[in-house]
């Protein structure tokens, strides 16, 4: 018996899972510090009050011989599937239908799982810094390579940068599968339609499929900025979109989200035949996945009813307003700070020069405030932190309160000596 060695490639531990042991330790040390977590993107606020009514109702259905329901499509419901299509979609002029909509458990299986239908061979190319999930996915399949100190020797990195306001450069050579995500994590900035053209352009040239992650669609503020990559001419040909209700809709415990796949999208076999990839996925799904429940899918559908529709946004602007008063605080503090204002990441420029580990660890011990380091995000994140707007208010002005003070009490100091 042998095991995929590719496992053992992959860094100790998840970046995630290494914050949270780092940051249990500082508890168990001081006790009497309350701690405000910024660094996870959880979502604080609760269910919305129509989709705790769908999922109730669903969950009385389940309970009656007569409307109980069991084994359901791989690919989702169509009432959901037809929901999706109408208003995340055509409402804004783009011809995307039910049947090219595939219901999930959360946009992070997706992510991961879509990867296994490509060869091992494929140039895989993500922008830097990006979402651990998609390099550690490739890892797990083979594409990755070795680990060295500038990342992966076989990725091909776009980093994203203040230096080049975050517009990640076409990669120079041919790519074979392209990870974008906008608007990004962890950078919480956005691309412009003419950006997001010229890698449907690339792709369409170079045979490539991008894989386009939208989860934080619902927190574009911007007139113009895309909401989706079909807003590109010809992307129907050569993306495959994700999305996620866990950001907008509260809906991180319960798990839903749903994937695209146009009809049109077919890949090459080695002799040159093309194949549908929805109808790959499907087959993929039908054979690894029995489908998102029942109850969660009728709650998932309360999303779009006028009702839903209102509290979403209501609770997307909750989290927005925290993202203005931190971005703010911030910048009063004389910090660098990008993104929060379309996205509810924001991606701050540590200190002179700190590096994002240490300042993470600084942050902790001195404010008792949680953090994300860029590092672990990939090579370009190296001297910046991420921190999350989806806090309770009242938490997030008593960090910005705290680092406020312990900033300017810093400064003081280093005047003093």
């Amino acid at each position: 018996m042998q095991i995929n060695e590719n496992f053992l490639k992959l860094r100790k531990n998840y970046l995630f899972a290494d914050i949270a042991k780092k940051v249990e330790a500082y508890r168990a040390a001081h006790p009497e510090v309350r701690l405000i977590r910024l660094g996870i993107g959880d979502v604080t606020r609760p269910l919305p009050p129509a989709v705790v009514g769908a999922l109730t109702k669903a969950a009385a259905e389940m309970g009656d011989s007569s409307t109980f329901r069991g084994y359901g499509p791989e690919q989702g419901y169509d009432f959901l599937r037809e929901a999706i299509a109408r208003h995340d979609f055509r409402s804004r002029g783009l011809d995307i239908s039910a049947d090219e909509i595939y219901v999930n458990d959360g946009a992070k299986s997706d992510t991961g799982n879509f990867g296994e239908l490509f060869g091992p061979d494929n140039v895989v190319c993500l922008t830097d810094p990006i979402y651990p999930v998609y390099v550690d996915a490739n890892v797990m399949a083979g594409r990755a390579g070795n680990f060295a100190e500038t990342g992966w020797d076989r990725l091909v990195y776009a980093p994203c940068t203040a230096e080049n306001g975050f517009r990640p450069a076409l990669p120079e050579g041919k790519v074979d599968i392209i990870y974008l995500c906008y608007p990004n994590n962890p950078t919480g900035t956005t691309l412009s339609l003419d950006d997001l053209q010229l890698w449907v352009d690339y792709a369409l040239r170079a045979g490539s499929i991008i894989l386009f992650d939208a989860a934080y669609e619902a927190y574009i503020r911007t007139p113009g900025v895309p909401h989706s990559i079909y807003e590109a001419e010809g992307a129907r040909r050569c993306a495959v979109e994700f999305r996620s209700f866990s950001k907008t809709a509260g809906f991180t415990g319960l798990r839903c989200g749903y994937t695209v796949v146009p009809r049109e999208l077919t890949v090459k076999t080695a002799e040159g035949t093309k194949v549908s990839l929805g109808e790959l996925w499907l087959r993929r799904q039908c054979t690894k996945f029995n489908g998102t429940a029942y109850v969660v899918q009728r709650a998932a559908e309360a999303v779009y009813s006028d009702e839903g529709r209102r509290q979403v946004r209501e609770t997307v602007d909750y989290y927005m307003e925290n993202a203005r008063i931190m971005r703010e605080a911030l910048t009063s503090a004389g910090l660098q700070v990008f993104g929060g204002t379309d996205a509810p990441y924001l991606w701050v420029k540590t200190p002179a020069g700190e590096g994002s580990w240490p300042f993470f660890e600084t942050l902790l011990s001195e404010t008792g405030i949680v953090c994300t380091p860029g590092a672990g995000f990939g090579p370009a994140g190296k001297g910046y932190v991420r921190l999350t707007a989806f806090g309770n208010r009242e938490d997030c002005c008593e960090a910005m309160e705290r680092l406020g003070n312990w900033l300017a009490g810093t400064r003081k100091q280093e005047q003093n000596t």
